[in-house]
């Protein structure tokens, strides 16, 4: 990324919790800077600690927060990217694109859960406004979290997972209070159907591995959170809504040893069984079995949960997923 010029970004977001659209931007601000970063609109969550993780994805330093407001003064572009698949982006987007300047890229981020392109769209409403964007100016790139393997995509469709902002994390003590934990929301059937396997084996139903939780009724939550995942042996990851989830970045990031359904998204790299993962079968009828042998598998748990730290630290931050977005938005710029 050094000797790469600077680039000015019009960002359109919503104003309210979007993970993948708040990773991006606390990447985005540490390779270009605050400054270089207009929101429309303006959106504070992303600067004040204004509810507990993983609700304040983009945490970063409060000296950001005089450089954002003075970005707001930015009248001339580089790039404009609309940052979330949400009505709201779309509207602000189709409001103003007009006055845009023609020759600068338009990048659509689509953090939703479907597989189709802005497929949130059909569940949330917006898909008109979608279409109009299109019929005018397609996007020149699309970013897209759930970029399933056995899925067709345009040449401009690149995948951009989830990733982990280490700005997050609070000081961690190393002490192991839980073998088994899986603290989740049922948002798919193979949550309930791990759930049920397990919540009267191990520790789970003492740590709270059961069915029927509540997101807003969690007791772990903020940094006390991430603290406990880091006191798991294990810890396991399902998909809920999409394929991508918050969960498998951060018991990564964490340390904390996985044990995971194989993911049927593209993460380049990827994740690999047995060096920095551990995959079950779908129908989860090793799952127990697999628990048992890391259990008692200290040493080998222990490895492989090290090495997902350092895949994460060194590919997947939030650094890097901004990184990877603003070299393709260059490449692009490149060829034309």
């Amino acid at each position: 990324m050094e000797g790469r010029t600077v680039m000015k970004i019009l960002f359109i977001n919503i104003p309210k919790s979007d993970y993948l659209q708040e990773f991006l931007y606390s990447g985005l601000c540490k390779v270009v800077g605050a400054q270089n970063i207009t929101q429309y609109p303006w959106n504070v969550r992303t600067h004040l600690n204004h509810r507990a993780y993983p609700k304040n994805l983009s945490k970063f330093s409060i000296s950001n927060l005089g450089k954002s407001i003075q970005s707001q003064l930015n009248k001339k572009f580089d790039v404009v990217i609309v940052a979330a698949c949400n009505p709201y982006t779309l509207k602000k987007y189709f409001e103003i694109m007009d006055t845009i300047d023609e020759n600068i890229p338009r990048v659509f981020i689509d953090g939703g859960d479907f597989p189709k392109l802005a497929g949130d769209l059909d569940r949330l409403g917006g898909r008109d406004v979608y279409e109009k964007i299109l019929a005018k100016k397609p996007f020149d790139l699309i970013f897209k979290r759930e970029y399933v393997l056995d899925e067709e995509y345009a040449p401009n469709v690149f995948a951009l997972p989830m990733s982990f902002n280490y700005d997050l994390i609070p000081k961690l003590k190393h002490e192991y209070k839980y073998d088994v934990a899986f603290w989740a929301v049922e948002t798919a059937k193979i949550r309930s159907d791990a759930l049920d396997l397990l919540q009267d084996k191990f520790d789970c139903k003492s740590n709270g591995t059961v069915r029927n939780q509540i997101m807003k009724k969690y007791k772990r939550k903020g940094q006390f959170y991430l603290q406990e995942i880091h006191s798991a042996k294990i810890g396991l990851n399902f998909r809920g809504g999409g394929w991508d989830t918050v969960r498998l970045w951060e018991l990564a990031a964490m340390g904390c040893f996985i044990i995971s359904q194989r993911l049927n998204i593209k993460i380049e790299p990827p994740f690999v069984d047995k060096e920095d993962i551990v995959y079950c079968k779908d129908d989860l009828s090793d799952l127990v079995e697999l628990c048992e042998y890391y259990l008692k598998h200290e040493q080998e748990r222990e490895q492989i949960a090290k090495n997902a730290r350092a895949k994460v630290e060194k590919y997947h931050t939030d650094k890097a997923r901004a990184e990877f977005v603003l070299e393709k938005i260059s490449s692009l710029k490149k060829s034309s």
